[in-house]
């Protein structure tokens, strides 16, 4: 049983031995069999990785390569551009220097130049203190000998210092007067060819932008009829249509031979011509009586009312004054009816408002003061039929009632001389005044004012001593002076022209200015046997 068990035991033991065995050597030839498949992969990831170190390493070679020559490229541009900078540098610094040495040399001729005339300076002012010294021995001397010579003058003459004194003196004045005379009338010609050239010029611009119409009315209308008949018509039954009409406007109908006209007379023009638009409207009405009269008289007075009003702001419109008091606007409408010397005086002060506004543009003035002022300066002739006093002071009391401003107010009370001007725009109103009445055709005179104003102006010329003949032409816009010359010579010539001139200004009344020519001939004549 034992060697049985034994036997058995032996059988197992052996059996568990051998599978050991056979489980070991198992295990090894699966291990050996793994490292041989290891080391394959291993020796192919070997190959692998050895060929991308080899690529790798090629191309960091070639990008080192490109980088080293990149660089190179780099380094020699950099090298190029020191290079042209250095030079660009170098020929300023030769320019600079070259300037520089230019400025130097200069500067030495100047030290040099300025060394030289220093001493130049040096050597005259010595020269000069000689010269002074030289002179002041002269002048000692020079007065040593005019005393002297004083004294015998005083014992060979007579007279003492201050008698001899007194008689250069007066010689010397002559002298000097006579010298003036010739410097004055010198500088005067000379002022008065550039001031006449400017003032033409100026003044003949103003008159060409204002070219108003010439309207010359008397102090009768005529009225044209339609035939003969109607004459009888106006007059009426035992004159009853005529004195109405008459008496209703304020005129006076003159009827007489002239065919076919009836002719108003009156020193209104307002009311003559209300009674002109009432004849003409009971010509063409047919029907004439006194009711019709002063039905047709009041309506036309409305007519003629609204007439001026128009006329006195087309004139405001046509210079350019918009913001005047309305009733002087329409006291300046009556101007259309007014006339001086046969001018109109609206448009004179029309004329009169642009002139001045264009001078005072010339001369800097106010433009609009002068233009309101040349407007108003006559606005005093609308009522100088009913009112008393001057146009001038009737005008200054129109203006001060509608609140115009003093320097407007101003120009109208000196457009004439009244009171002294205070303005350089009322100046300008006169002169414009003056153009406009005093240019040719403008107004007319009657022949024995004329005549009596032209005998006053050569009255007056031939009242000065050394005066021979005196000539009024142009109409008395000149009178010409034909003196004596053994007794005025030609420095005394122009101060006679000028107290000629200022006793005319003082004496007379005229439009315009009047020129004052002085003519000194001398003649020798001889005959020849």
């Amino acid at each position: 049983m034992s060697s049985l068990s034994v036997l058995c035991n032996t059988a197992v033991t052996a059996g568990v031995v051998s599978g050991v065995i056979a489980l070991i050597v198992g295990a090894v030839l699966g291990a050996i069999i793994y490292n041989i498949f290891a080391s394959k992969k291993i020796g192919k990831s070997k190959s692998n990785a050895v060929k991308i170190i080899e690529e790798a390493y090629a191309e960091a070679k070639s990008i080192k390569k490109e980088s080293i020559l990149e660089a190179k490229e780099e380094a020699q541009k950099i090298r190029d551009d020191a290079n042209t900078e250095a030079k660009e540098r170098r020929g300023e610094l030769q320019k600079q220097e070259e300037r520089l040495d230019q400025r130097e040399e200069y500067l030495t001729k100047k030290e040099t130049l300025l060394d030289n005339k220093s001493l130049q300076l040096d050597n005259e002012k010595s020269q000069l203190e000689n010269e002074k010294n030289t002179l002041a021995d002269k002048i000692k001397e020079q007065d040593e000998i005019k005393a002297q010579m004083t004294e015998k003058l005083e014992k060979i003459s007579g007279l003492s210092k201050k008698e001899a004194k007194e008689i250069l003196i007066e010689n010397i004045t002559d002298e000097a007067k006579k010298d003036a005379g010739v410097l004055v009338k010198k500088i005067e010609d000379e002022a008065r060819e550039n001031a006449e050239k400017i003032a033409r010029n100026i003044v003949t611009g103003a008159i060409q932008k204002c070219a108003t119409d010439l309207s010359s009315e008397l102090t009768v209308t005529s009225v044209a009829l339609p035939n003969d008949d109607m004459k009888g018509r106006i007059i009426g039954r035992e004159g009853r249509n005529i004195r109405s009409i008459e008496s209703v406007t304020g005129v006076e109908l003159i009827v007489d031979d002239t065919p076919e006209t009836i002719t108003i007379s009156s020193f209104d023009p307002v009311r003559r011509e209300i009674a002109r638009l009432s004849l003409e409207k009971l010509i063409v009405d047919g029907r004439i009586h006194p009711t019709r009269i002063e039905e047709i008289v009041e309506k036309a007075t409305k007519d003629v009312e609204k007439i001026i009003k128009e006329a006195g702001e087309n004139a405001c419109n046509e210079v350019g004054i918009y913001n005047m008091n309305p009733e002087l606007v329409k006291v300046l409408g009556r101007l259309k009816y007014r006339t001086s010397y046969g001018q109109n005086c609206l448009k004179h002060s029309i004329e009169t408002s642009v002139i001045a506004g264009l001078l005072a543009s010339e001369l800097g003035a106010n433009v609009l003061v002068a233009k309101r002022g040349g407007l108003l300066h006559d606005i005093g002739k609308a009522l100088d039929h009913e009112v008393e006093g001057t146009h001038v002071s009737i005008g200054v009391d129109l203006a001060k009632k509608y609140k115009e401003s003093e320097e407007v107010i101003h120009c109208i009370h000196a457009h004439h001389g009244e009171v002294p001007f205070n303005s350089v725009e009322a100046i300008l109103v006169q002169v414009a005044d003056a153009i406009s009445s005093s240019r040719p055709g403008a107004r007319r005179e009657s022949l024995e004012n004329y005549i009596k104003r032209l005998e006053q102006l050569e009255g007056i010329c031939n009242g000065f001593k050394g005066v021979e003949k005196s000539y009024a032409i142009q109409a008395g816009r000149e009178v010409r002076i034909i003196v004596k010359p053994d007794q005025i010579n030609d420095n005394s010539a122009l101060f006679l022209a000028k107290d000629i001139s200022k006793k005319i200004e003082e004496e007379m009344q005229y439009p315009g200015q009047i020129k004052v020519v002085v003519i000194r001939e001398k003649r020798f004549t001889e005959t020849a046997k």
